[in-house]
């Protein structure tokens, strides 16, 4: 379900339901000569679309910090905006939805995922907004020294069992760490991904000839190996959304390194 197409009626029912609201978060960024611009965000929606009314989606924020470490703006394609002009638009965003009762709230990133934990400026933005946030939320809501109060003396216990206010809002990546399928840039992980998901996006022919060491190993892309890693996402996906499996998450597997 799409947050913009829905009544009040319906968000109301949404929230009682404790279904996740699910923001896509993007950047616009060259990705070779055969695949677009919009590679990060579109294999986020598209994976959201396909969990369809178990979640609702969020307008998606498409303009992340991409950098020119791949290419340079003349390139075609990176729109970079600076992490700390984000950090605001965040905050705000993410206040709103706690100011309009909204506590399931999750955010989707695959741009320069490989090492979330450490984290990379998309998403750490996103982290560190939702962080502030929620702070500033619970001192308005709650007063000062709401932590220390007697009725969060179980904090530990909440926090462990993923029940404590900083779980209202998260951001993970679209894969899982360690999963079995190829994680790159415009090369075979993420052409394989398009071919499934948007392959009229894509242009083999273009694939070749590139310049770029991280295209080296497009052409090996197949629409059947991008179903696999659709398979693998979604299953996360619904894992960290807290769903039920669904019947197509049977096709991926994963593993942990």
């Amino acid at each position: 379900m799409r947050f913009d197409r829905m009544r009040p009626d319906q968000l109301h029912e949404a929230v009682a339901r404790g279904l996740p609201f699910v923001l896509p978060i993007g950047v616009m960024e060259y990705h070779g000569r055969h695949l677009p611009a919009g590679v990060d965000l579109i294999v986020v929606t598209e994976m959201l679309d396909r969990l369809g009314d178990e979640i609702v989606v969020l307008p998606p924020f498409a303009y992340g910090a991409a950098s020119h470490a791949v290419a340079g703006p003349e390139d075609g394609g990176t729109l970079h905006v600076d992490a700390a002009a984000i950090l605001p638009f965040a905050e705000a965003l993410f206040a709103s939805l706690l100011r309009g009762g909204y506590r399931n709230i999750h955010g989707i990133v695959h741009h320069q995922t490989e090492n979330f934990v450490q984290g990379m400026p998309t998403d750490l933005v996103f982290r560190l907004a939702a962080r502030n946030a929620i702070f500033r939320h619970l001192e308005a809501t709650r007063g000062p020294g709401w932590w220390g109060a007697g009725e969060m003396a179980d904090y530990y216990r909440q926090h462990a069992a993923g029940t404590d206010p900083f779980a209202w809002i998260q951001v993970h990546p679209l894969f899982p760490e360690g999963a079995d399928f190829p994680f790159d840039h415009a090369g075979e992980g993420e052409t394989a991904l398009m071919l499934a998901l948007a392959p009229e996006t894509v242009d083999p022919d273009r694939a070749n000839g590139d310049g770029h060491w991280y295209t080296d190993t497009a052409p090996r892309a197949r629409a059947d190996r991008g179903a696999e890693g659709v398979a693998i996402a979604l299953t996360h996906l619904r894992r960290v959304l807290g769903l039920e499996a669904g019947p197509d998450d049977t096709a991926g597997t994963e593993r942990t390194r």
